[in-house]
């Protein structure tokens, strides 16, 4: 059954899993449902929310990399044309 769970988390978009964890948060906060159903909702609106929290951690992983990226393209010595220590206006 784990199995099947982590398989299902992994086909859900980050949209579909955060539109599906709003709709259990309002049914949970509606109330009317039986101590069994709230549980269900409860239990499936954290498994949603760790696949959100996934999705996110992904794309700022990706971001720190992208960024990173850049930092390392930027440099500052004269091989790509930059401004070198010496090169500084005293003043």
């Amino acid at each position: 059954m784990a199995d099947q769970d982590t398989a299902e988390q992994d086909t859900l978009g980050y949209e579909q899993a955060r539109d599906e964890l709003i709709d259990v948060v309002r049914r949970l906060e509606a109330g009317g449902s039986t101590l069994e159903e709230s549980l269900a909702l409860w239990e499936r609106g954290e498994e949603l929310a760790r696949v959100c929290r996934r999705w996110l951690d992904g794309a700022r992983a990706r971001l720190d990399a992208a960024l990173a990226g850049q930092d390392g393209e930027k440099g500052t010595g004269a091989e790509d044309g930059g401004p070198n220590e010496g090169d500084a206006p005293s003043p």
